[in-house]
């Protein structure tokens, strides 16, 4: 299968194709970085759950926070609220994210305070690094990361942050979709040749 993973799904992405080989044949990693984050970004994380104003009286009030408010982020955008309209919720006194912002920190800690570049080394299977212009794996990080990979390759999407596919869809479509078809053309490469 070839696994496409966003953030902390690319991480989880690649480890499972360094560890189970025979089940990943192609992987995109898209804004993850291999290098520990480190406790500062946990920190920031927490401080950020916490000033989200919640609950959210509507969805145009996620959408306007996350889009336009949040004091967070250096430029927020439309697409940055539309995605976190998509993980809200409504309850009796409003709107909340679905997961639990507890278990998302609890998550992170997982794996924040560690690199992973041994493991990002360990992948074997065809791999394209993705990147957004404005997210949070900067390009020599992301170049760095291909040249460790035994199969790597780089592609970047303009005008686009941490929400690359959010941001830019068709700018993702452009960078995924030659990675996907070289794919294509070596599956059908490696066949057997069928007999008349």
């Amino acid at each position: 299968m070839t696994l496409i993973g966003h953030s902390m799904g690319a991480l989880t992405a690649w480890q499972l194709a360094a560890k189970r080989p025979d089940l990943v044949k192609a992987l995109i990693i898209c804004d993850m970085r291999a290098s520990a984050l480190g406790a500062a970004s946990q920190r920031e994380w927490e401080d950020w759950f916490g000033a989200w104003p919640l609950p959210f009286a509507t969805l145009a009030e996620v959408r306007k926070w996350f889009g336009e408010d949040d004091p967070w982020v250096e430029r927020p955008n439309a697409s940055r609220g539309e995605f976190f309209a998509e993980v809200m919720a409504e309850g009796s006194d409003g709107w909340r994210p679905v997961f639990s912002q507890e278990q998302m920190l609890t998550s992170r800690a997982t794996w924040v305070y560690d690199a992973h570049w041994e493991e990002l080394a360990q992948v074997r299977c065809p791999t394209l690094v993705l990147r957004g212009i404005e997210g949070e794996l900067g390009r020599a990080e992301a170049q760095e990361m291909v040249r460790v990979l035994p199969r790597g390759q780089y592609a970047e999407v303009e005008d686009a942050g941490h929400l690359v596919h959010y941001d830019r869809p068709e700018g993702w479509r452009r960078a995924v979709e030659p990675f996907l078809e070289q794919l294509a053309e070596g599956f059908r490469d490696d066949r057997e040749p069928v007999s008349p």
